[in-house]
């Protein structure tokens, strides 16, 4: 097992460092840059598009630029790019991009002026409570649940269980959220929980219980919305995986040994049928963490990580972009690394040791 985690954590880096190639020369050969965004901006030119650069004689067919860099000032162009280090050749700037990462330095947000670090650590608690709090109500939720419909399949209540979990899953994440915006936050309806934030004014003087209680309240709808999207997926997954093992021998053995259905399912059948629930826990984790939770958090007006990566995209901001990335990835890494681990946990038959 402890050569099987070196070998793992040795492969951090080569993957971390992949991606981030990949990702830095796409991102940086993509038009519009943040000096020319810059640039539109102080000069009032529409910025998001391309056209071309009139040839000789005045027709078309010249140079293809970014409608942002257009009749703007060359030396106030040139000036912006040197303060921010564009004047330095593509190579250049990759290697130190790459020294800084090794040194957890993720740099300066060059829209925010503010070090990415800062910005990540103001969003993460917002970003984590989402994804945490989603991803464990999904779990409770889908395992029980699919427990119950491999016992009971094909009755009434596997029909009915099915046909509500699929509409759930068939409702997008956002209408979702707006709907239950508009009927439980003050949209049409009633006004039950609170619209925006994680927290209330005067959240400090509160006392705990209070601060608890405060903090599940503004939780409450948005964690909602990402839950019940999520529940589908793997409540039909824990579902088959319990049928499957539920029609092998060693279940039927237990049965004629005397056992009840509780001590099949749980002490035989569990273990088995979890592995692959096991397995894609990373990946459901990861995926509300940020990507599940960038819609939410613009309706419910959270600051997370998703909005911040969506607007460093926008603004062509690249230490934060890259900053989120790469945090995102390590975590990704990790996780997958910790799901290994739980393998372990949930079947002792399973070993990363190479063949005994």
């Amino acid at each position: 097992m402890s050569q099987y985690l070196l070998r793992r954590l040795l492969l951090l880096l080569p993957t971390l460092w992949g991606i981030l190639t990949v990702n830095f020369f796409l991102v940086q050969l993509a038009p519009g840059g943040p000096v020319e965004q810059l640039l539109a901006r102080l000069h009032g030119v529409e910025v998001g598009a391309t056209a071309k650069v009139a040839g000789p004689g005045g027709e078309g067919g010249g140079a293809t630029l970014y409608r942002g860099a257009q009749g703007l000032d060359a030396e106030l162009k040139a000036r912006i790019e040197k303060f921010y280090g564009f004047h330095r050749p593509l190579g250049e700037r990759y290697l130190d991009t790459l020294l800084q990462y090794l040194r957890f330095d993720l740099g300066t947000s060059l829209m925010r002026g503010k070090p990415v670090c800062t910005l990540i650590g103001e969003r993460l608690p917002v970003s984590m409570s989402l994804g945490i709090w989603s991803t464990l109500l999904i779990y409770a939720i889908s395992i029980p649940l699919g427990m119950a419909k491999a016992v009971r399949h094909g009755s009434r209540f596997d029909g009915v269980t099915s046909l509500l979990v699929v509409v759930g899953s068939a409702i997008p994440v956002f209408l979702l959220a707006m709907l239950l915006v508009v009927l439980f936050a003050g949209g049409s309806f009633w006004q039950l929980f609170p619209l925006r934030g994680l927290t209330s004014p005067g959240w400090e003087e509160m006392s705990l219980w209070g601060k608890i209680v405060d903090y599940f309240w503004h939780l409450a709808l948005p964690v909602t919305s990402m839950t019940i999207g999520g529940v589908a997926t793997l409540t039909l997954l824990t579902k088959n995986c319990f049928l499957e093992e539920l029609s092998k021998l060693y279940t039927v053995t237990a049965r004629a040994k005397g056992l009840s259905e509780r001590q099949v399912l749980l002490g035989h059948v569990f273990r088995n049928a979890m592995l692959l629930v096991i397995a894609g826990f990373p990946s459901a984790f990861i995926g509300m963490f940020f990507t599940g939770s960038l819609l939410v958090e613009v309706i419910f007006s959270l600051d997370g990580l998703g909005l911040l990566g969506f607007e460093s995209m926008v603004t062509r901001d690249y230490p934060v972009i890259f900053g989120t990335l790469y945090i995102f990835t390590l975590l990704g890494l990790v996780a997958k690394i910790l799901s290994d681990l739980t393998y372990t946990l949930v079947d002792p038959r399973i070993h990363f040791g190479g063949q005994r």
